[in-house]
């Protein structure tokens, strides 16, 4: 398992041709971006936890029925750090960095001195987003790098702070039906009080010449506050609806004191996150368009989201679909240290996780002071979801169960924030890792899978067909990797209907894991 997950992948900058056996669909024109970690020892020194591994970015081009391949590392300016000193000398999530003993007092002091309030590193390495037309490696920090998606090489860094007052930003950002990208964040650091904010990169943001980045245009959609200024909640996605955005305060949340002197107390930064079981989680609706939140507190049991499935409105309800976890345990099986157990053992330890569970709310929106009080307001049919009014006028939430076992979730994009039926995404059973792909529908709470024994794949991606009207017309593609050396890398193809395979192209050299990533139509 170590051989294939925590090696120290390579690059292959130049486009090779990969081998084809069944059909890849002449309709299908474009590029699949990957993102994800890459490299994980600089020198003698290693990095602690898989998502400090230095970006790697993955391009499959399909054309005319034939598939190329090609990745490049992020030339970040924490990567070209890096490989100057030959060693980790940037701080990242789960490995703190401190100065290199040989360097003479004064550096270690200097270097000392600047970490009391650290500069986030610029390792862009869980996805790829758009803004305008422009596409950047993006994590949750203040700055994003900007990528050349036909050759992938890094066109330069972007901070988030020069343009609009935020610490961070998702790499999960939403797209509407315009073109229109909407991103969350959070302004820590400043005079104003500490907040949440959406913001809104228009269609139109690029730059004819490619001189001006998009940001530029950035717009600020809304703010909330946080309920504690010391220990905000930690989010990795949101959820989007025709005229709402939807927040997801968790009780999974960020010590800011621990954060601040974890530098001088000899902890990593992943340290600073802790789960608060006795917390209830809220959550924030809020009107795109005025960006006013809905006065009603809607609020449930504590939970940890990391991911956002889909969500949608229907008959004055706002239904939204997530993939939960009891506890805040799941960074925990991706210390390297931990990923390097022999299989048997992982799989025994890896029982005491929870593993991730498919979720739907549903908050009805015509909620007023006349509501009955203990009765459920959801008049919706096809969920057991219930919206229970309180004394107080608050709405206590109870989701209904949709699947178990499923993470790294996507749908076709046409239906996002509209109501739909299916959605796919990597399986996971007693592993950290995925090993299947699976397909779930809404409707009849079935499920298909696509296994192929000693293969991990990738996030799947759903690409439409040409013309498509029904929802599951097209196909899943994933990058699927493999620690037996007679099963080399390959790019699956899927169809979506029914998850057979109907084709898949044989890579001739090394491809690692990667997490999240994006497709682009040849015509974009």
């Amino acid at each position: 398992m170590h051989s294939i997950f925590v090696r120290n992948g390579q690059e292959t900058p130049e486009p090779v041709k990969t081998q084809v056996t069944g059909c890849i669909p002449s309709w299908l024109q474009g590029t699949l971006l990957r993102n994800g970690p890459g490299l994980f020892s600089v020198g003698d020194t290693e990095y602690n936890h898989w998502f400090d591994g230095m970006s790697l970015i993955h391009s499959f081009t399909f054309t005319n029925g034939e598939v190329t391949y090609r990745s490049k590392f992020l030339k970040s300016e924490t990567y070209k750090r890096n490989m100057k000193a030959d060693r980790i000398v940037v701080t990242e999530f789960g490995t703190m960095s401190y100065p290199d003993p040989c360097k003479n007092i004064f550096s270690r002091v200097f270097t000392h001195l600047c970490n009391i309030i650290p500069d986030f590193t610029d390792n862009n390495l869980i996805s790829i987003i758009r803004y305008g037309q422009d596409y950047y490696a993006s994590s949750e920090i203040n700055y994003i790098n900007q990528v050349d998606p036909a050759t992938l090489e890094t066109v330069g860094r972007v901070n988030y702070r020069n343009h609009i007052a935020l610490n961070l930003a998702t790499a999960h950002p939403h797209y509407d039906k315009q073109g229109n990208t909407y991103n969350m964040g959070s302004a820590v650091i400043g005079l104003a009080p500490p907040k949440y904010m959406i913001f809104k990169v228009p269609a139109d943001a690029s730059d004819k010449d490619r001189k001006k980045t998009a940001l530029r245009k950035v717009q600020q959609v809304c703010s909330i506050p946080f309920r504690s200024s010391l220990f905000p909640s930690y989010f990795h996605s949101f959820g989007m609806t025709e005229n709402y955005i939807v927040f997801v305060e968790q009780p999974f949340k960020l010590d800011i004191v621990k954060l601040a002197t974890a530098y001088f107390r000899g902890i990593n930064w992943g340290s600073c996150l802790r789960f608060d079981k006795n917390d209830m989680t809220w959550f924030h609706v809020i009107n795109k368009t005025t960006g006013v939140a809905v006065s009603t507190r809607f609020y449930g049991d504590s939970l940890v989201v990391f991911h956002h499935i889909n969500a949608y409105e229907e008959d004055d309800h706002l239904v939204f679909d997530l993939i939960c976890y009891k506890d805040g345990g799941l960074y925990n099986m991706f210390y390297i240290d931990f990923m390097r157990q022999d299989e048997n053992s992982l799989k025994e330890v890896q029982k005491n996780f929870p593993l991730p569970v498919s979720k739907r709310f549903v908050l009805p929106l015509n909620v007023n002071k006349k509501s009955p009080r203990g009765t459920n307001l959801v008049t919706l049919t096809d969920t057991t979801a219930e919206a229970v009014m309180q004394e107080d006028g608050s709405v206590y939430c109870k989701p209904d169960i949709l699947f178990e076992g499923l993470e790294l979730p996507g749908i076709n994009y046409d239906f996002n924030a509209t109501k739909y039926r299916y959605f796919y995404g990597s399986k996971v059973v007693w592993s950290t890792f995925p090993n299947k792909i699976a397909k779930f529908d809404i409707v009849t709470r079935t499920h298909v899978e696509w296994h192929q024994e000693s293969c991990y794949p990738s996030e799947p991606v759903f690409v439409r067909s040409p013309g498509a009207v029904e929802e599951d017309d097209g196909v899943i593609l994933s990058s699927v990797v493999s620690p037996e050396p007679s099963i080399s890398p390959f790019m699956l193809v899927l169809e979506a209907k029914t998850l057979k395979e109907i084709g898949r192209a044989t890579i001739p050299v090394k491809v690692h894991m990667d997490l999240h990533g994006l497709f682009i139509p040849a015509t974009a």
